[in-house]
């Protein structure tokens, strides 16, 4: 039954922070990802003996991408693979089941929050025995075995059936296929005070959660409907499709602009939250407010107290180099640990393996703590809700209590995308020479006071990375330029930019960073070398 199947490399199978994305069509050539999937186990050492967790958002492809890896692992001589149900596993979900089972590894089926459907995006992400995305130095290994694989090995058999709960064997392996929100339900009814929530939803508060028809939609009716008791048609948008029923899955202020349109309406619910297409990022929403990803990492790290599982203290909190300065305030008010960290949910497992760190966040609508190994974005919802309450008090109030004690940072992230790659990258090194020269210069009123690279070294492992440019400005403000990996359409160049007021707190943050944003493009000559005189994106 086991065929070794001769093929040809693919050049292009770099991974990126969390693994590989490619269009649909792309990954459907032949043998593609038979190439990839063979080269991260040759890579590892193999996976015979070896437990891994395998599971998916749902998306196009995702269906017959299982039962290939499902048969490469067979043939493998892996000895277990444990199987979300109908081939749904959200990547939080994931990182549950796999440390929970002791794994060695786990494969999860999903680009995030990119376009699902046949003209859209497809991608695996690999994560170790720690439950977090591989460390750099395996990827490359992988990259390496992709350019010079010559077979792979599969079972030539029908395909397997995952519709139903239990245990079945395939030659020596055996497929275990779970409930795919049980052991993930189980361990937020440890984190958080779920009577008091359930309280909340009682007294009448309204309460939307947007699933974004991705995979955590019936996550969300089973956790915020069945369990706490949000009246039934709170979670919109529950049944994931291929296509995400045309959505762009990513929850911000664009691509969520329904649910902003609502919680901005004389109509709005008290609370809205959304997650992407797999379910690590999310969105906050109050009436007529939002509450950026930056402001809601620092807050739920202020109020850590209500929470059951935190109330004996957090060891510390780190967030990506990209993130705004928030947290830092917190954290030494705190005096706990903090780390600045480069972008990619990767660097921080080291932190909280090691017990350095509690939560963590970036910028990108992302926000977990130690209980696995990667965001969480229905943890982040519980977490507002927890606070809510036990305070009694709107996200509003939370929001403004937590300016008046630290000041408020304004800050916007904007993206340049579909630059041709060697332009970006020759945009970035040429900005990146410059850097030294900016110093004491004023720029339409703004004044550098230190203009460096971001060079991280894991206080772990010793590893040096090096991850973006950074600008500081006299008073608070801040740029940060760095180019994103999660793309599938050239370069996309992400400049993130905050100032900080201690006073003000109701100016309009596009208002507020419009002057640091035209620096920005002048420090980079984004037009002059991309064509661009705006922003694609701004979130």
């Amino acid at each position: 039954m086991i065929q070794t199947i001769s093929t040809t490399p693919y050049l292009d199978q770099k991974m990126g922070t969390a693994g590989i994305r490619k269009k649909v069509k792309t990954v459907m050539q032949p043998n593609y990802l038979e190439n990839f999937v063979q080269s991260l186990f040759d890579s590892i050492g193999g996976v015979a003996g070896q437990t891994f967790v395998l599971g998916g958002d749902g998306r196009y492809y995702n269906d017959i991408a299982l039962q290939k890896i499902i048969k490469m692992a067979a043939a493998n001589g892996m000895k277990k693979l444990i199987i979300g149900q109908n081939g749904y596993l959200s990547t939080p979900a994931s990182s549950c089941v796999l440390l929970k089972n002791h794994a060695d590894g786990g494969l999860t089926l999903s680009a995030s929050h990119n376009p699902g459907g046949v003209n859209g995006d497809f991608g695996i992400k690999y994560a170790t025995s720690n439950g977090g995305q591989c460390s750099s130095s395996i990827s490359e290994k992988i990259y390496s075995r992709t350019k010079e694989i010559t077979s792979y090995q599969i079972l030539d058999i029908e395909d397997i059936d995952l519709s139903y709960i239990g245990v079945q064997y395939l030659e020596d392996m055996e497929i275990e296929v779970i409930d795919p929100i049980k052991d993930y339900l189980e361990m937020m009814e440890g984190i958080f005070d779920f009577d008091a929530i359930r309280k909340l939803f009682k007294s009448g508060f309204s309460f939307v959660f947007d699933a974004m028809n991705a995979v955590t939609g019936p996550y969300g009716i089973k956790i915020f409907e069945e369990v706490l008791g949000a009246p039934e048609g709170s979670v919109h948008q529950a049944k994931p499709l291929p296509d995400f029923g045309g959505l762009h899955p990513d929850p911000n202020l664009v691509y969520a602009k329904h649910l902003v349109d609502l919680m901005y309406s004389d109509d709005a619910p008290d609370f809205a939250g959304a997650n992407d297409g797999d379910g690590d990022r999310n969105m906050i929403l109050g009436k007529k407010f939002f509450v950026s990803p930056s402001d809601s990492l620092a807050i739920l790290t202020d109020n850590y107290h209500y929470i059951p599982a935190y109330k004996k203290g957090i060891a510390g909190v780190a967030k990506s180099a990209a993130t705004s300065t928030a947290v830092e305030r917190v954290a030494k008010n705190l005096k706990i640990n903090y780390f600045e960290v480069p972008t990619g949910w990767k660097n921080f497992c080291n932190l909280m393996d090691s017990g350095r760190i509690t939560f963590c966040g970036e910028e990108s609508f992302g926000t977990s703590s130690s209980h696995i190994r990667e965001k969480d974005g229905i943890w982040a919802i519980l977490f507002w809700l927890n606070i809510i309450a036990k305070t009694g008090k709107s996200v509003e109030q939370i929001t403004r209590d937590f300016w008046k004690k630290y000041g408020r940072t304004y800050y916007l992230r904007f993206d340049f995308d579909g630059i041709d790659t060697s332009v970006a990258d020759q945009l970035m090194a040429d900005l990146e020479s410059k850097l030294p020269s900016f110093e004491g210069q004023t720029f339409d009123g703004y004044k550098v006071s230190r203009a460096h690279p971001f060079i991280y070294q894991d206080p772990v492992d010793g590893q040096t990375t090096k991850n973006g440019l950074l600008v500081y400005f006299e008073g608070g403000a801040r740029i940060c330029f760095r180019l994103s990996g999660t793309g599938t359409n050239g370069a996309t160049l992400r400049v993130y930019i905050e100032s900080y007021d201690p006073i003000n707190f109701d100016k309009d943050s596009p208002q507020e960073l419009e002057k640091l944003l035209g620096v920005a493009m002048i420090l980079a000559e984004i037009e002059k070398r991309t064509g661009k005189n705006k922003p694609d994106l701004t979130t």
